[in-house]
This record gives structure tokens, sequence and C-alpha cells, in this order.
């Protein structure tokens, strides 16, 4: 009986779900497929192991009666218990390969000189860039760097000197891949892997490129300048096709995802094309009325302020929002009455001699709470 754990291989744990399993091994079967690695043994073992842990764990019926196994060793009775040669060949494995490398089987059909090969694509890369709030509304230019494995110029990422021929891959027989047997509590299943010596092109390079010595590819910085539209935001992103990793073997290059992390502005925030500020006023601008400033995209802007306004009141001043291709937003001000921290004597005097001039029926709101005291509980209030 085998020993391995499989959720361990994966990560996981016992009670993870169909989700975190498929997550688990996306990400585990990217890191290790010997495209990435090649001619690396032990990335080769691992990418099996990969393998055989999601066969099992992406079905309900094996991974029930795994669980069992795991729990009550001894038990198994040998054999498979679930009958025929194995899983069924690899359950999820080409499904999830077809994800990654852009549909169909990655390793091609039929043999070299056959049918067309599926040569693999290159991962993609994602790159983080930082806009002040204003460059995020306007628009502008940043210039990306990062490292990458470029497609090598001097063979175009064939990974053979110019003008020489392949051979047919003695290891896999030209089919870019290979089946190998694997015993576990379940019996003796059979699984199909990318061939380790030709990375599933189905060829063998006889001589190889001096640039960069047939892998296809080359460590190199890539440095270019993108232009970043007005109306980006946090949730927003770019893609460059054909800037992420080479694959080697004249695959497809991967692409590059720009994604945008945005300052915060020291007082406005943004609502997708909105925008909105709290502006603190007086007493007394609130009570008379009068114009405030208010700031703005490029500029600050006044607001007409009309008397006897309430604390958290809002105002809409049309089209000084996000201008966007799907149009420009709105600028919201709620004015807020800021309260002093501190009065004098004299100055409290003289608020409780006007507080005595104003009667409990022009204050609508303290009129309106004193109503539903009264009528709820009885009682009978005046200002407060």
């Amino acid at each position: 009986m085998s020993t391995k754990n499989y959720y361990d291989i994966l990560g996981i744990s016992k009670t993870a779900t169909q989700d975190e399993i498929k997550s688990a091994y996306r990400k585990l079967a990217k890191q290790y497929h010997p495209d990435f690695h090649p001619g690396d043994k032990a990335a080769a073992e691992k990418f099996k192991e990969i393998n055989e842990a999601n066969a099992i764990l992406s079905d309900e019926q094996k991974r029930k009666q795994y669980d069992f196994e795991l729990s009550h060793p001894g038990m198994s009775g040998g054999g498979n218990p679930f009958g025929g040669g194995g899983f069924g060949g690899m359950g999820g494995f080409e499904d999830i390969l077809s994800s990654m490398f852009g549909g169909g089987n990655p390793f091609g059909g039929g043999g070299f000189g056959g049918a067309e090969q599926k040569k693999a694509r290159g991962a993609d890369i994602e790159q983080t860039v930082y806009l002040s709030f204003l460059d995020a509304i306007k628009g502008c230019t940043k210039e990306i760097s990062y490292m990458r494995n470029e497609p090598c110029a001097a063979c175009k990422g064939t990974g053979a000197r110019t003008g020489t021929a392949f051979k047919v891959c003695t290891c896999c027989g030209g089919t870019g891949r290979i089946k190998y047997q694997q015993d576990t509590i379940f019996g003796r299943t059979i699984q199909v892997g990318v061939c380790p010596d030709c990375n599933g092109s189905g060829r063998q390079i006889l001589d190889k490129c001096p640039d960069c010595k047939g892998k296809g590819f080359l460590r190199k910085e890539t440095r270019f300048t993108v232009n970043i539209p007005a109306g980006v935001d946090k949730d927003s992103s770019l893609r460059k096709r054909g800037f992420g990793q080479a694959a080697g073997g004249g695959g497809e290059s991967g692409d590059l995802y720009i994604y945008f992390r945005i300052e915060p502005h020291k007082l406005l925030k943004r609502e997708d094309r909105d925008l909105y500020v709290t502006v603190p006023i007086s007493y007394r601008t609130a009570v008379e009325g009068g114009r405030i400033i208010v700031p703005g995209i490029e500029d600050t802007i006044e607001l007409s302020v009309p008397e006897c306004t309430p604390s958290g009141t809002l105002f809409c001043i049309r089209g000084k929002g996000v201008k966007t291709v799907n149009g420009t937003g709105n600028l919201y001000v709620t004015v807020e009455i800021e309260v002093p921290a501190r009065l004098s004597r004299e100055q409290l005097k003289k608020l409780n001699e006007y507080e005595s001039t104003v009667p409990l029926k022009s204050c609508d709101n303290m009129q309106k709470y004193a109503n539903n005291i009264s009528a709820v509980y009885g009682k009978k209030i005046d200002k407060q």
C-alpha cells in the first residue's frame, strides 16, 4: 500500500473543496511542468506525483475510498477497488493543461511528422504599477521594467542552431507524451505525461543553438513604456500579448498582465466615475449661507451654500467627476458643521442668549424629535 499523502502533495487540507483541489493542482502543475524545467528529473517526478494526487482527489468516489484507506491502514485488501485498468486515463489532467496552454491537448495528436504537435505556451507574468490618484483619473505614461525569459533571437525560440535539422525523439517516439505506470493504494494506474527528453515537442535537437544552449530562450530585462488611459480604477488591468515568459521549442510566449494600485487622495474619494468629498463649514456659514471652496480634479471649485443648511447636506456638482469612455461622473459634496473645540465664558454667555431667542418650532428636526418623545414616552422636552 502506498504511503503517499495526496493532500500533503497538493498542499491542502483533508476538508478541501473541489475548487480548492483544482486551484492547488493548477498552481503546482504550472510550477513543476517539465516545459519549465527542461532535463530536471526531480521536477518531472514531482509532476507525476501531482497528477496522481489530482486523479484521485478530484474524483469523489476515489477520494472517499482513499480517505477510508488513509484512516484505516491495512484494510485495503489489495487490487484496484474500482475495477478495470486504473482511473480511466488522466482524469482532470488534460482539462487543466488545456486551460494552461490555450485549449486542446498540449501534447498534440499523432507523432512527430504526423498530426501537428500542440506546442507549449509560456507562463503569464503579472506586474503591479502604482499610480497617483490624479494620474489614474487623467491618464499618463509609465515605464515598465522586469526580468523574463525572452525568445532567443538567434534560433527564433526553437533551441536549434539555424539551418540544422531535428530528429524524432527516441524517448516518446515523436508523440511528445509518455505513459507510465503508478502503483497506488487503489492498484496500478496508467498516467500520461510530457516527455522529459523533448519537453512535449516530439523532436530532439541535433545541434543546439550556441546562444541559448538549446533552451530556446534567454533571461533578459524587458523594458518599455505603456500608455495608461484616463479613468483607470483599482480593478482595471491591461494585457500585453506575448510579453510573458517564452515557452521554448518554438512555442508561444505568455502574456503580461499589468494591475494598478492607486494611491489615495488627501481629500477626494472615488467610486467608479463619481467623486466624493466632505467639507467642514462654520456654524455661521450654515446659518447665513455663503460660498465655500471644494477640491476638484484640476483645481478648486466654488460652491454656493444656501442659508440654514443642515449638517450632512449633500450637494451634487454635475460633470466634475471622472471622465471615462462610458461617460463623465459627478462630484458629490457633503457639508458638516464644525463645532469649536472650546469656547470662552463670554462666548458661551452670548450663545446662551442667542439660544433663548430661538423657539423650538423654528428647528424642524428638534421639533419632530420632541413630538415623537412625547408620543412614545409621554414626556415633554425642550431644545437639547
